[in-house]
């Protein structure tokens, strides 16, 4: 087939769904994986039927290698061809190691790290197989540098992993012609946004706003294109220069 194909793991809300969008218009048939929120993956369906040449939203725990295998055969059975992996989902809670639960600990691990590592492990025999593909993990504000903050560190140690993880696959990737990158938001206006944020945050960041989804899905569509031919294994921070 002909068509260019997207999966977008937790496609169908905030970033994940501005991705989606973007790539959509792009000229990509669009997969897009939700896990609880069915409600937000109609919505989804809906907004973006006019926009791609095809929609499809699955429910699929991503965090599951059962369950990211059951998906691939999917892909490979209705599309046979993957060109561009987004690996979007990312659980966060603020809590002290301390005060961490094991569950805990491996929810925000499995959701951060091991679903990469699934649906990159799957996607790679489809795209050496096309001889062409692009990765793109979606990380978290300067985590490249290995920073500690308090009450993430399950959270920060899974988007570090996620670094070495895309450093890797673009070293091993490359002569397959598959490119792997990482975008690494910083605070981006959401669902979850409070007016606290709104207030609080702005000041403090040198571009004096919080990012949009759009701001993040304009990274990744500019890595995927051919205008970055030349990129891999890069990691861009979309954080209206804080930090820097």
């Amino acid at each position: 087939m002909s068509e260019r194909v997207v999966l977008v793991t937790g496609g169908t809300r905030n970033i994940g769904l501005a991705i989606a969008e973007a790539l959509g218009q792009e000229g990509y048939s669009l997969i897009l994986t939700y896990v609880r929120h069915k409600r937000a993956a109609e919505e989804a369906r809906a907004r973006l039927k006019d926009v791609a040449s095809s929609v499809v939203t699955v429910q699929s725990d991503v965090t599951s290698a059962g369950a990211v295998d059951h998906l691939f055969k999917l892909i490979a059975d209705q599309f046979g061809r993957l060109d561009v992996l987004v690996n979007n989902v990312g659980p966060f809670i603020a809590k002290p190691i301390a005060e961490m639960s094991v569950d805990e600990w491996h929810w925000i691990l499995d959701g951060n790290l091991s679903s990469a590592f699934y649906c990159c492990r799957a996607a790679l025999p489809l795209m050496r197989q096309q001889g062409s593909g692009h990765i793109i993990n979606i990380g978290s504000l300067n985590v490249e540098l290995a920073r500690g903050a308090p009450n993430a560190a399950a959270y920060n140690a899974a988007k570090a992993g996620l670094v070495v993880l895309t450093r890797s696959l673009a070293r091993s990737e490359g002569p397959y012609g598959i490119r792997v990158n990482m975008v690494n938001p910083g605070f981006i206006e959401t669902e979850n946004t409070t007016d606290a944020d709104r207030e609080s945050l702005p000041p403090v960041i040198p571009l004096r706003r919080l990012g949009k989804p759009e701001d993040v899905a304009a990274a990744v569509t500019f890595l995927i294109s051919d205008k970055a031919a030349y990129i891999t294994g890069a990691v861009i921070n979309v954080a209206g220069g804080l930090w820097v």
